[in-house]
């Protein structure tokens, strides 16, 4: 055998051995518990009626369509919030700010997303900052509550988000033209219209792979529905939890988890057929 082969199989043995043994065989111990379950008699036989409770239990499956529609719902805003941010990182940026925009985007990631949370609900609840100033400068008369709804569990997903849909914009802002946009400014298209017509059709790979990661992300994401959200904010990873730890239901757990893999995944291609992208396209 080369050396070089014998060098690239030393290197990539631990990579398939971390694949193999944290996520490999622990998901396929997964899908074997989702088809088990106790019969009358307390025995564990082989069915699928922990997938039935998804479907015939109205609780379990419109908590997942809303946690899907509000995942479709925290990735446009993001979308919408990254595009100029991403815009201006490539385009407009003079070069050496360009590495410290990219830096101020990702400081927030140095620390863990529970961090993250806590600073938005110190920021947020009826005794925090914002509530302060707001009552110092007169504009409220007493502090509110701004935690615990949907708003803020949107806005605290989006800011989790954010990296994830800026970082495949600018990779593909960096590859188009100037020239192009110059050109159709010099023929009098106006700003949307060079949005429309050029930004928007030559940014679609990073679009695609942007809103697919942060809608997977989004949709998977336990600690902010559940921090920010409060009790009143289901989300389906909140389903999934209280199967495994507090119904201590590994079987029923283990199918709401393959449930919202494969449901997810046809999110996915549903998407993808709609905006007739290909994913191997996106993921090049």
């Amino acid at each position: 055998m080369p050396r070089s082969r014998l060098a690239f199989w030393i290197f990539l043995a631990p990579v398939l051995m971390w694949l193999l043994l944290l996520i490999v065989l622990p998901h396929l111990d997964l899908l074997t518990m989702s088809f088990r379950g106790e019969n009358d008699y307390g025995d564990m036989v082989w069915t699928t009626r922990n997938y039935l409770n998804f479907f015939t239990e109205p609780i379990y499956w419109l908590t997942f369509v809303r946690t899907a529609l509000y995942a479709v719902i925290t990735t446009a805003i993001t979308f919408v919030l990254a595009m100029p941010v991403a815009f201006y990182i490539s385009k407009l940026a003079r070069h050496r700010m360009q590495g410290a925009l990219m830096i101020l985007i990702l400081l927030p990631f140095w620390v863990s997303e529970l961090v993250r949370i806590y600073g938005w609900m110190i920021l947020l609840r009826e005794s925090g900052v914002l509530n302060f100033f707001l009552v110092k400068l007169g504009i409220l008369h007493r502090p509110v509550e701004m935690l615990y709804n949907d708003a803020t569990m949107i806005m605290g997903l989006v800011y989790t988000s954010m990296l994830f849909m800026v970082v495949p914009l600018v990779s593909v802002m960096d590859s188009l033209d100037d020239s192009l946009i110059e050109a159709a400014h010099d023929l009098g298209a106006g700003k949307l219209a060079i949005w429309r017509t050029i930004i928007i059709p030559h940014c679609k790979p990073g679009i695609t792979s942007g809103a697919i990661v942060v809608f997977m992300l989004t949709l998977g994401n336990y600690l902010t529905p559940n921090l920010m959200g409060g009790k009143n904010s289901l989300w389906f990873t909140e389903q999934i939890y209280n199967q495994f730890i507090a119904s201590f239901n590994w079987n029923q757990g283990s199918a709401f988890g393959f449930l919202l893999l494969v449901l997810s995944s046809l999110i996915i291609w549903a998407g993808l057929k709609l905006s007739g992208q290909k994913l191997g396209e996106v993921a090049s």
